[in-house]
């Protein structure tokens, strides 16, 4: 006897059928999703105010970037605590693709090693995306100082325990660090005078109310040429091809091999997907084998690389090797 609740056998295989379509159909969106990438404007986020290094670095590759991703890079300034914040802002930033930051030394990994509480790590919450330059940094001193060269100032130095004073762009920044290697290897003491960036503390060695500074290069160049500064040598171990004339303060009897420049990278947040990434880092590799783009960081005192991620990767591990070292022995502290 038939009921009236009576119910038709489910139909598994037709179930598991509809299932999977509907599974390829989300994967085939999710695919089409990211191929379409980037389907608007990308942020690029500079952890430093405007007119800085990052700054520029940051405008040098920008319009060419957006050429070749067919969107527009906006450039965004957070400024503040020393690169903490803009880099902040990136590591949190959704991993889709679409925000994109300037790094440097100080703020991917000296403010770590510095300040073990920093709420990121720059090795691990952002993925490098290309190694865009270095560039050298540079000894000068002010005029009138009684050492025409680094074997002279070094004399003078040890002739004198502490009478000689250094200034740097700020507290924990590639010039300090580059200062403290220095007072390691030369057995001198020196006192460090952080600055709010290169410019005041440049212009306070050329008035003479400090003896030294260690600059980048593409900041002190033009008074070095104007002849207001002593230059003792690049802080690398050979002269730099950007200002061959220059000696290298690695060359130095007892300072060899010194070598500790400014790195500039591209970096997205991590777990961005692998599919962004790679169209990402082909774009930007683009804009770095650019003639225009190369002259545009040579004038600003800095070597194109255009390398891989890998490579970035590879330096970066080494670099942090070398400020851990220096950070501990000279007990750098955050401000």
């Amino acid at each position: 006897m038939k009921t009236a609740l009576h119910k038709p056998r489910r139909n598994f295989l037709a179930e598991i059928a509809f299932a999977t379509a509907g599974l390829t159909m989300l994967m085939t969106a999710i695919t089409g999703a990211h191929a379409a990438y980037p389907e608007k404007p990308i942020t690029l986020v500079v952890p430093f105010a405007p007119g800085g290094s990052s700054d520029n670095v940051g405008r040098s590759i920008a319009p060419l970037l957006g050429e070749k991703l067919k969107q527009a890079i906006v450039i965004e300034n957070v400024g503040g605590a020393g690169g903490v914040l803009g880099t902040q802002r990136a590591v949190r930033a959704a991993p889709d693709g679409y925000t994109m930051l300037i790094g440097s030394g100080s703020e991917i990994l000296i403010n770590k090693v510095i300040n073990p509480r920093l709420p990121y790590d720059g090795l691990r919450d952002l993925t490098p995306l290309l190694f865009i330059a270095t560039g050298p940094m540079v000894l000068v001193g002010k005029p009138g100082l009684p050492a025409a060269n680094m074997k002279e100032l070094l004399e003078l130095a040890r002739a004198k325990p502490g009478a000689l004073s250094y200034a740097s762009a700020g507290n924990g920044t590639p010039m300090h660090v580059a200062g403290e290697l220095l007072k390691m290897r030369a057995n001198i003491f020196m006192t460090h005078i952080p600055y709010r960036g290169a410019a005041p503390a440049l212009m306070d060695v050329m008035s003479g109310q400090v003896d030294l500074c260690v600059s980048t290069l593409s900041a002190a160049a033009p008074h070095i040429r104007a002849g207001k500064l002593i230059v003792y040598g690049v802080t690398s171990d050979r002269p730099s091809s950007l200002a061959p004339d220059l000696p290298a303060i690695g060359m130095t009897p007892g300072l060899e091999g010194f070598d500790l420049g400014v790195w500039f990278g591209l970096f997205m947040p991590s777990k961005t997907p692998a599919d962004v990434l790679q169209k990402a880092q082909e774009a930007a590799a683009q804009v770095m084998a650019d003639p225009g783009v190369r002259k545009k960081l040579a004038d600003q005192g800095l070597s194109a690389t255009g390398t891989s991620a890998d490579t970035l990767k590879k330096f970066m591990a080494a670099e942090v090797e070398k400020y851990q070292s220096v950070v501990k022995a000279a007990g750098i502290k955050p401000e």
